[in-house]
């Protein structure tokens, strides 16, 4: 597998984890749930909250290895459609970051760190923003000169599950120490959130 990591250019794969930092930071369910928890289950919690959502997101990581790659191969052209979607995709999010709130969710949380991390790996499970993403934005990365396709969206997957896992539950941990004056800047993140994904809108639909 590492081979597979050191074929991609260094600029692709820079620019594949700087945009999906920008989905790992930007406020969505999985962050929402992760501080909730912070907020009324302690650090613990709320770092083990965004545990498992970062369980979901290898799940969906799983599942698109299995499926991506066979789709390719049998049907080139579903690349350039998917490009498509995915700057469409990328642009409603523009939106919807920059015309949210500070807060998001119904607060609540889960106190017992266990039930934490199974509650946080079912949220993002069953959730169909991940699949949308990961089905949107991987694929621009992959070249079958740089081996198998399936590999590729294994190796780039794996690190976008790694920095969302990281990110989610540095919100959960903080929100644990800092209470609800974490949401009150939620503001000003949801803004920036939606400048940077107007512009990863536009890249990929110019690219």
């Amino acid at each position: 597998m590492w081979e597979i990591y050191t074929a991609f250019p260094a600029e692709a794969l820079l620019g594949f984890i700087l945009g999906g930092l920008v989905v790992n930071f930007a406020p969505g369910q999985d962050m929402f749930f992760a501080t909730a928890c912070g907020i009324n289950g302690g650090p613990r919690a709320g770092a083990m909250a965004g545990l498992g959502a970062g369980i979901g997101v290898v799940w969906h990581v799983t599942l698109a290895a299995l499926g991506l790659s066979a789709l390719m191969v049998a049907h080139p052209a579903a690349l350039e459609v998917i490009r498509w979607a995915g700057a469409a995709y990328l642009a409603w999010l523009a939106v919807k970051a920059w015309r949210a709130g500070s807060s998001g969710g119904d607060g609540r949380g889960i106190v017992n760190p266990w039930k934490a991390i199974a509650r946080g790996f079912v949220s993002n499970a069953l959730n169909p923003k991940p699949v949308l993403f990961i089905l949107a934005f991987l694929p621009q990365f992959t070249n079958p000169a740089y081996g198998p396709v399936w590999q590729q969206i294994v190796a780039l997957g794996s690190i976008f599950a790694f920095t969302g896992t990281i990110v989610t539950m540095g919100y959960g941990l903080l929100a644990g120490y800092l209470g609800r004056s974490l949401l009150s800047r939620m503001g000003a993140v949801n803004k920036v959130a939606a400048v940077m994904f107007g512009g990863l809108a536009a890249k990929l639909a110019l690219s």
